[in-house]
């Protein structure tokens, strides 16, 4: 696959979703993704519902543009035919517990004399050290240590999950790509890989740019519902509309402000933008009544004169056929691929992305990864049978 990664082979250990996610982007830009999975089993992903073809539609979306190959890390056999691949590898990504890998004698000081330019990425809940190193966790977990969980939801109100994965995603999976590519730029000044220890915990604390330092700087507690961008002013609001519908409004600069309140004919409304907290819950109320005056359309007809930051909120059904969505390209029909496909978010002049396969099948290129490693093909079929790959 051409792009701008297509010089680097990436071994990726990782299943579900944060290093899935990872992988994808490095796959879209080039990389050559061997997936490694469990024989028989595989990413245990591949068997949820609903499915897109044989395996599910998350897998299927997930692991694009990839390799899949089996292999049982817990025999012999299985560990050297690894070192074998990792001795042609750039990056490493694994997401087990801290000490798994060593467990197994394939940690990265292992690793790094069989390839001393190997850059290992290590994705996991708290990261290799600290008391928590080696507690289980999931998404919810992770935005529940970091405070951020807290401040999720309704004044008086318990809190809410979020329904996109944040910690896992933008915690980790991101993190980790900027990790690896950050580590290739190093390469090619040392020569040498490195270790990224990547932990979805810190990359949520650092997501909390707007909310953190303001509580370092006066050690105010925020408080859920009272946060400027979390429901609690007039001006930034979810309203409901006639039709049982909703409108965003994100009207948070005085101009937009202004705006807003022409066009809904209450410009008596303009001077209470930064007004205390009671006075929000009023206007809230008021606007509230004024919006269930009209129908979605029919209020985004009338803005549609007025320059404010309002939107509809749309169901995925509208999302997917939406003119901006599609002139982006983020929901994709690709010749020659079955279904529907997320597009890429990051857009390159030069060397775009691009999806060119769809997810592999369990094992699929087992035959040409470990023939290039120069197994015969007898060998190869005799490990399948002792379930070795």
């Amino acid at each position: 696959m051409n792009g701008p990664l297509q010089s680097i082979r990436v071994v990726d250990l990782t299943r579900l979703l944060p290093g899935p996610y990872c992988t994808m982007f490095l796959a879209d830009f080039g990389a050559e993704v061997i997936k490694i999975e469990e024989p028989i089993l595989g990413d245990y992903t591949r068997w949820e519902e609903p499915k897109a073809e044989t395996d599910s539609a998350i897998f299927s979306s997930l692991n694009r543009n990839k390799k899949s190959v089996t292999l049982n890390l817990k025999s012999d056999q299985g560990k050297e035919l690894f070192k074998e691949l990792i001795k042609t590898a750039d990056v490493l990504v694994e997401s087990f517990r801290p000490g798994v890998m060593d467990r197994l004698g394939l940690g990265y000081d292992t690793l790094k004399t069989i390839n001393p330019r190997l850059i290992y990425c290590a994705i996991t809940g708290f990261g290799q050290t600290g008391p928590y190193a080696k507690m289980p966790g999931h998404d919810l977990n992770y935005l529940s240590y970091a405070g951020l969980l807290q401040l999720q939801g309704e004044r008086k109100q318990k809190p809410f999950p979020p329904p996109v994965q944040i910690a896992d995603i933008g915690g980790g999976s991101l993190m980790a790509v900027m990790g690896i590519l950050t580590a290739v730029i190093a390469r090619n000044e040392t020569g040498k890989g490195q270790f990224i220890d990547i932990s979805m915990l810190d990359g949520t604390v650092s997501w909390l740019q707007t909310i953190l330092p303001n509580y370092l700087a006066n050690h105010e507690l925020p408080k859920r519902g009272e946060l400027p961008l979390s429901g609690s002013k007039a001006c930034y609001e979810v309203y409901e509309t006639a039709d049982q519908r909703y409108l965003s409004v994100a009207a948070l600069e005085e101009k937009f402000w202004v705006e807003f309140c022409k066009g809904i004919e209450r410009v008596d409304f303009i001077g209470d933008l930064h007004a205390p907290q009671n006075k929000q819950d009023e206007l809230k109320l008021e606007i509230g009544k004024i919006m269930k005056t009209k129908t979605l359309y029919e209020w985004l007809n009338v803005f549609a004169n007025f320059e404010t930051c309002i939107s509809p909120v749309l169901t995925f059904a509208e999302m997917t056929e939406d003119p901006q969505i599609r002139e982006r390209g983020m929901i994709q029909e690709i010749p020659g691929l079955d279904g529907t496909h997320i597009g890429i978010p990051i857009k390159l002049s030069d060397t775009p992305g691009s999806i060119q396969s769809i997810a592999p099948k369990l094992g699929e290129h087992n035959e040409q990864i470990y023939k290039a490693l120069g197994m015969k093909k007898e060998k190869i079929d005799s490990y399948i049978q002792e379930g070795i790959i």
